[in-house]
């Protein structure tokens, strides 16, 4: 199976400078058809430790306001600059996910961003949000010219 066609990436967040404010995507993540949805955080720099964790929602919010799931948060240290944080939510209970990323202290943090990944191992063609410009895929390349 290929990677490509067994994930929907989305783009849950776009990048923040830094900053003490509470960072809260909107919309949500439509988990409709899938198993699973990986949140992968991405850090710049952090001078007071973040957190993260997850809500969810069975309407994006319209009706059902979002809340949080039980267990879901994680600290992130002073000293992940750069790094990655994910968190991993397996058979969702409700439609929608979003993750909420709480910097605080005094100077806050950096947020390059937020990557979600969508996926259910039996499921092959899935089609990609309109925040994938595209790809390519190639199967046991020759080594030459890219």
């Amino acid at each position: 199976m290929n990677i490509h066609q067994s994930i929907r990436m989305e783009r849950h967040s776009d990048a923040v400078a830094v900053g003490t404010t509470t960072i809260t995507p909107s919309p949500g993540v439509n988990t409709a058809g899938f198993e699973t949805c990986l949140f992968a955080v991405i850090w710049g720099t952090i001078t007071d430790a973040p957190s993260i964790k997850v809500q969810q929602s069975d309407d994006d919010g319209a009706t059902d306001a979002y809340s949080d799931l039980a267990g879901t948060s994680v600290a992130v240290l002073a000293t992940d600059d750069d790094l990655i944080t994910w968190v991993e939510i397996a058979n969702p209970v409700k439609l929608w996910l979003k993750v909420i990323v709480t910097r605080g202290g005094a100077t806050g943090s950096v947020l390059d961003g937020i990557i979600a990944l969508l996926g259910d191992h039996y499921r092959q063609g899935v089609t990609q949000s309109a925040a994938v410009g595209g790809g390519e895929f190639h199967d046991g390349p020759a080594e030459g010219t890219a």
